[in-house]
């Protein structure tokens, strides 16, 4: 708590240490973990190191609940019909939340197609304002476990916040 930097004396205290670091290196690898939220971060202060300042922030929430496609992903009903689009809204809501192996899927398409489409990564066409360099995104879960996707964007040949 006051800064101070503490060395394993006895072999006890080695021990304890060298199980902590154990337990560090392992948990790195668990998503989630205090760990791996602790080398997202130092990820994330490289990349405002090498490239500087981002210079959007987005949050990405699809409602699935709402989307065809979702819903269609949710369906047992393996053929294709057009009107199960037009499910009722407490019929829809009860499908999608009843699989959320389809609200997944779903959510992963939504965020590589926007990674592709809208950001322009991997394709020759410029994202929604200009050539992006870099992009950083987590996902979390909500209230009743949908997903969403906390983004931070990088714009080539940005101003940095100092010439803003």
């Amino acid at each position: 708590m006051n800064g101070e930097h503490v060395k394993p004396e006895t072999e006890a205290e080695k021990a304890c240490f060298k199980l902590l670091s154990d337990i560090d290196t392992i948990g790195g690898r668990i998503k989630g973990s205090l760990t791996s939220k602790k080398f997202m971060r130092n990820e994330v202060w490289s990349l405002i190191s090498y490239i500087g300042a981002p210079s959007w922030f987005i949050t990405l929430l699809p409602t699935d609940i709402n989307h065809p496609i979702c819903i269609y992903f949710a369906d047992k009903n393996i053929t294709f019909k057009p009107e199960m689009y037009f499910k009722k809204a407490d019929e829809a809501y009860r499908l999608v939340t009843s699989n959320p192996v389809a609200a997944a899927r779903f959510f992963h398409m939504m965020v590589e197609n926007f990674i592709k489409h809208v950001l322009g990564f991997g394709e020759k066409h410029h994202s929604f304002c200009e050539e992006m360099e870099a992009y950083y995104g987590t996902v979390e879960q909500q209230g009743r476990l949908t997903l969403h996707l906390h983004m931070l964007l990088w714009i080539k040949n940005a101003l940095s916040p100092q010439d803003i």
